[in-house]
């Protein structure tokens, strides 16, 4: 906790980043129990060296004394012998530790997934569970279950928004619902129905969106104050996102590459990347607008999909480079598909070196991001898209999850840029927890600092599919 209005978990300060340092102590352990063996080994040598052995002859007694003090050193409760054993049962026990705890986790996680599918495959089960945790719900409640129920019936909206984790519930027992379904029509629906889990369901379902191919026009520069001003925090990051995803819409999907060019001339490159704008369901063809529902589905079953191919094209029209550092910033949609980027960076699917991810509002806990990107994920604790994937962000040293609390009584205004992302942006700005200055350092190529003044050129491009 960072304070009463932020918690953090995950990143350099996080439980995954301690069990980290568990085991790299386990191999310094190691190193150390090797290192003292050796030395007791070469050590024990000299009790039968022949010119100590020699020296017996003019003095006994102080080779005797001799023999005993260094035996003792070697071989003695505290000796050297004693230690390199003493050094090596803790490696193994911390490494083991170290890796047990990894694998609970794993373990657990499994299980979860194995457990809500079953559920949601058993006739009744997905209702049973959801009408269960709605009635403790409303038992549980502080104000008492009377005024809970009226509170609910008067405003369903915001109740739901107090109780983010049915969304979780419902969507981890889809997948097991969507395969009971696929089994009553022999198996017909399996190409697009079924899934062990969530992002395999996913995976299936966004077939029913062809993806296309990526269109990408370049458009003038935007040279508005907000996107050229070198970022400095995060709630920058924000207004440059913000200031893209206004100009966006179901007809056009921009995103922008930000160039921020230091006084050396060394270069960095921040992908401004919106959210959805267009709900069209399946249909038979492509859909033109990449920023719709099909994209979201098929990001979330990770998908490289065309919206990351035409960034990937915007990124190169801008100028970037294979080794260039890339920050991508996204909410929303944006920052799933900011997540998938960096999970395929240094691919054929996204040819760029992403350093930085920032997401806001996005679920992105399946992503499966590479331990060299580092991930800042904001989440509204009253925003139910982060809920869709159906699981917590991992606490992960490179994955720093910060939840903040904005009710403003609604799905989209929980959700919104402006609203609620730019009061936990400033929340984070202010913070001085471990795990966020640790993000910051890292995010240092693309943040200008005190005194420090880089240009930025702002490239828009409009993509769409064909």
């Amino acid at each position: 906790m960072s304070g009463s209005d932020l918690e953090v978990s995950g990143g350099a300060g996080g439980l995954e980043a301690d069990l980290a340092d568990l085991a790299a102590l386990g191999r310094n352990s190691t190193d150390l129990a090797e290192m003292l063996a050796a030395t007791s080994l070469t050590c024990h040598g000299m009790l039968v060296d022949p010119d100590v052995l020699a020296s017996a002859v003019l003095n006994p007694a102080g080779v005797a004394r001799f023999e005993a003090a260094l035996l003792e050193a070697l071989d003695g409760p505290g000796g050297l012998s004693a230690l390199a054993l003493r050094f090596a049962a803790r490696a193994a026990t911390l490494q083991a530790a170290a890796v047990a705890y990894r694998a609970a986790d794993e373990a657990l996680a499994e299980m979860a997934d194995a457990l809500d599918w079953a559920t949601g495959a058993i006739p009744g089960g997905l209702l049973a569970s959801v009408l269960g945790q709605v009635t403790g719900a409303l038992l549980s409640d502080p104000r008492g279950p009377v005024e809970a129920v009226r509170a609910l019936i008067d405003d369903p909206q915001k109740w739901l928004t107090e109780h983010p984790g049915l969304v979780d519930s419902v969507v981890n027992k889809v997948p097991g619902l969507a395969s009971r379904v696929n089994a009553l029509t022999g198996g017909l629906l399996s190409p697009w129905i079924g899934g062990g889990d969530v992002r395999s369901a996913a995976a299936r379902l966004g077939r029913l969106w062809p993806d296309g191919e990526p269109v990408v026009r370049t458009l003038a520069d935007d040279e508005r104050g907000v996107v050229t001003r070198a970022p400095r925090n995060v709630t920058d990051l924000l207004d440059a996102l913000d200031q893209r995803a206004r100009d966006s819409g179901p007809d056009e999907d921009q995103v922008s590459v930000r160039v921020v060019t230091q006084p050396d001339g060394t270069k960095a490159y921040i992908v401004d990347i919106p959210g959805t704008q267009d709900w069209s369901p399946p249909g038979l063809s492509p859909n033109s607008a990449t920023n719709d529902l099909g994209t979201n589905v098929r990001v979330l079953g990770g998908d490289a999909t065309t919206r990351q191919e035409a960034i990937a094209e915007a990124l190169r029209r801008a100028g970037a480079g294979s080794t260039d550092p890339v920050m991508l910033v996204g909410h929303s949609q944006g920052g799933m598909v900011a997540a998938q980027a960096a999970h395929d960076s240094g691919t054929a699917d996204f040819p760029y070196d992403v350093r930085s991810v920032v997401t806001m509002g996005s679920p992105i806990a399946r992503a499966d991001v590479p331990p060299s990107v580092q991930v800042l994920a904001l989440e509204n604790a009253h925003d139910l898209v982060p809920h869709l994937d159906g699981r917590s962000n991992d606490d992960d040293p490179n994955v720093t999850t910060v939840t903040f609390e904005a009710q403003y009584g609604s799905v989209g205004e929980n959700h919104g840029i402006g609203s609620a992302y730019r009061d936990g942006s400033q929340l984070v700005d202010r913070s001085d927890d471990p795990s966020i200055a640790a993000w910051r350092q890292s995010a240092a190529p693309f943040l200008a600092g005190p005194g420090d003044a880089p240009t930025v050129d702002a490239h828009v491009y409009s993509i769409s599919r064909r």
